[in-house]
């Protein structure tokens, strides 16, 4: 069995065509090369070259030979370009889902940060409804998963990334945009764009009508925050969503307006007990969690001023 060392030899020798130009090819002695080089016909049990004009040509016999070394050797250096793409942060590959709400404007910031750090890494995001989520964690499609719902799993672990509040979003020129802060009744006196009340914010939306003994009814139900926001900009309805969709100020046609009951939710990052995060997928968590919290703390864009004589406005 030739060893790698040896392989090297004879490839220089077949490049070069002479010990002295494989030496000087690998830095060596050429005394170095031809102890390498007859140690190797002495394993093999066959004349690797002759020696023709003063230059060495592979023999007759070893041309197989010959072929399998470049094949092992263009596989050395393919292992020696993938370490070194992997220390250079390329090559390497992160893989993590989200629940749309999370997706559209807090993801892409946080995956900005990791590209800072690591510019050449491959990335792929999954955007998962919730009842999606847990199996992409479980076949291991993904690393992690940023989730608006924390449940026991015995094999997944939930942390914390942010609290955030639900928002009540209504078209530019609404009788309510003159607002900062509506009531749950307020609301309900306009036609109202929802989605389901299944949904972690649909819960919540429904809990602060229940708890106000209020009826309300949904003329449009939407499965994801973007289409609600597009509904309400085409002036459908107006519509209670998650502020962390609304981060970007992405829909100038719409004005956010706090809401006066409690509409405080919990955000995870979920992933699998039994595994080992890797460096970039530490660093996405961290610039999530960071841009999250810092979205929730910080005060939105203001309103509209309430007309004179209007219902006094209260801080949310």
């Amino acid at each position: 069995m030739l060893t790698l060392r040896q392989i090297e030899v004879i490839r220089a020798i077949m490049v070069t065509g002479t010990v002295g130009g494989a030496a000087r090819l690998l830095n060596v002695s050429s005394p170095g090369i031809s102890r390498v080089m007859k140690h190797a016909e002495s394993t093999l049990g066959m004349k690797l070259f002759s020696r023709r004009a003063g230059r060495y040509a592979p023999t007759r016999e070893a041309n197989d030979i010959f072929a399998q070394i470049n094949g092992v050797y263009d596989k050395v250096e393919d292992l020696g370009f993938v370490v070194a793409r992997l220390k250079r942060g390329t090559g390497a590959e992160l893989k993590i889902g989200s629940v749309p709400s999370i997706s559209a404007v807090m993801v892409p910031r946080a995956i900005a940060d990791v590209q800072r750090l690591q510019p050449g890494l491959m990335i792929e995001i999954d955007i998962l409804k919730l009842e999606e989520a847990i199996d992409y964690l479980l076949l291991g499609k993904g690393e992690a998963a940023a989730m608006s719902y924390k449940l026991d799993h015995p094999l997944l672990q939930f942390e914390p990334l942010a609290t955030g509040r639900l928002k009540c979003i209504v078209p530019v020129g609404h009788p309510l945009a003159r607002f900062k802060c509506v009531t749950a009744a307020q609301i309900v006196a306009h036609p109202l764009i929802g989605i389901d009340p299944n949904d972690p914010y649909g819960r919540i939306m429904a809990g602060i009508f229940n708890r106000g003994g209020l009826t309300y009814e949904l003329k449009i139900r939407a499965r994801f925050g973007s289409t609600v926001c597009a509904l309400v900009t085409n002036k459908l309805g107006i519509a209670v969503i998650d502020e962390f969709t609304l981060a970007g100020d992405n829909w100038p046609g719409i004005r956010a307006l706090d809401i006066d009951e409690t509409t405080a939710f919990e955000t995870f990052i979920a992933y699998r007990k039994d595994a080992t995060l890797s460096g970039a997928c530490e660093q996405f968590i961290a610039a999530l969690r960071a841009h999250m919290q810092g979205m929730a703390q910080a005060q939105l864009p203001p309103v509209i001023a309430p007309a004179r004589g209007s219902r006094k406005v209260t801080s949310g």
